[in-house]
């Protein structure tokens, strides 16, 4: 697969005769009609089998192989040539595909009010062959130990055709809040704890979940250990049924990092006691906080490599974004919220008003500003192909699990193709 970034003057044409494909190959893709014009800067996924790199000045085969992490011999054989044969500045080298590792992929779904949208339906048989685990969000605790349920309509018969297994995620959401409060008593009443499980296990058994997810945030620090030995209780109980135990895990670095969220999520403890846990890496770019990229790979490298030093690197799952934001300027602290969008939708965005697509390689995330028609200047940091490929490398790099979307129900087909470019996509379904 070919990541191609367009430059002044570029068109879906001419872009496919240089990779010896169709136009409308192309076109479906990157989920765009062959009419519609390119943005400068626009990152296009190219269906071949396999990449081209063009030689820069003074580059030969070896330095190649080490920038691309990729043999030596290989690549000297797929391109005919010979180890230290010179090479001109502006020639094509062929990249042939490295075998795919495996990886588990999860996407959460938050349906809103009583019944699953067409678009989210919609969205989750799209996913769906590329998923291990579909996670509907979220079986609210109620404080006597009761649970409010999401919506499902179609979305168990979508997870069985497709051999997808089934999330089951229970947060202490009040109020659309995460509630420390709800937390402490479902963490110290036993009574409250007991009827919890019963419940979880019976709309587990109803519905046909295989994995219990814990995503319980925001707790009182003071109830650390009570979490650890709830999630032990609860790894015990399930295991017995066959089922997997997971858990939500706060972006952390230090395991004395400070704060509502991180204090009482031990990544040592969960890494012992859970089957894996999902590392929310995001949100370092949130809608209440200045212009940045939601997950920019430096941070996320260091909570990962954190957590790898906590537990098995087999047991972790990075956290994805798929949105971005679009921040008004001035950005004003506790003023206007940015909004979400899409990565399609930010391309969109980009061509209404002919904005150039930049590239941020320290973040490795995608950027672009314009004026809108009532003449405010905007800032949009998003994903496209080079960020999310940025992020595959660096599961592979560190040997993770796999991968975890937040959340369906936005337009991202690069992702998918992308990703199944780079691993094999376990099913326990």
């Amino acid at each position: 697969m070919q990541i191609h970034v367009v430059q002044k003057g570029q068109t879906l044409y001419r872009i496919s005769q240089t990779y010896g494909v169709s136009v409308e190959e192309v076109a479906e893709a990157n989920e765009l009609t062959p009419s519609q014009t390119l943005v400068i800067g626009q990152a296009l996924v190219i269906p071949i089998v396999g990449s081209y790199y063009w030689v820069q000045p003074g580059e030969g085969l070896y330095r190649i192989a080490q920038k691309l992490g990729i043999d030596l011999d290989a690549l000297a054989s797929a391109n005919g040539l010979t180890l230290y044969q010179t090479l001109p500045s502006g020639f094509r080298l062929y990249i042939p595909p490295t075998p795919r590792k495996q990886a588990e992929v999860n996407a959460y779904i938050e349906p809103r009010g009583t019944d699953v949208s067409p678009v989210l339906i919609q969205a989750a048989r799209e996913a769906a062959p590329h998923l291990t685990y579909l996670a509907p969000f979220s079986f609210r605790i109620n404080r006597d130990g009761t649970l409010v349920n999401p919506p499902l309509n179609d979305l168990r018969e979508i997870a069985r055709q497709h051999g997808v297994t089934l999330m089951m995620v229970v947060t202490n959401l009040e109020n659309d809040q995460f509630s420390a409060e709800l937390g402490h008593v479902i963490l110290t009443d036993e009574a409250v704890q007991n009827r919890l499980l019963d419940t979880i296990e019976s709309t587990a058994d109803k519905l046909g979940f295989k994995d219990i997810h814990f995503d319980i945030e925001h707790l009182l620090p003071s109830d650390r250990e009570a979490y650890n030995k709830f999630l032990r209780k609860a790894v015990d109980r399930f295991h017995r049924k066959g089922y997997l135990v997971s858990t939500a895990l706060a972006p952390k670095t230090s395991a004395t990092q400070a704060g509502a969220w991180y204090e009482a999520h031990d990544y040592k403890a969960h890494g012992q006691i859970v089957d894996f846990v999902i590392i929310m890496t995001y949100e370092w770019g949130y809608s209440g906080g200045p212009p940045m990229a939601v997950s920019p790979i430096g941070p996320v490298r260091k909570v990962l490599e954190y957590a790898r030093s906590e537990m098995p690197s087999s047991k972790i799952m990075m956290g994805q974004n798929l949105y971005g934001y679009d921040w008004t300027l001035p950005f004003v602290q506790g003023g206007a919220y940015a909004k979400a969008i899409s990565p399609q939708a930010a391309i969109d965005l980009a061509r209404k008003y002919n904005a150039q697509i930049l590239y941020d390689y320290t973040a490795q995330a995608p950027h672009f500003n314009y004026w809108d028609d009532a003449g405010k200047e905007h800032t949009v940091w998003f994903e496209d192909a080079r960020s999310i490929q940025a992020k595959f490398r660096l599961i592979e790099e560190l040997g993770l699990r796999g991968i975890s979307y937040w959340k369906l129900g936005l337009k991202f087909p690069q992702n998918w193709l992308l990703l199944e470019d780079n691993f094999k996509i376990v099913k326990r379904g």
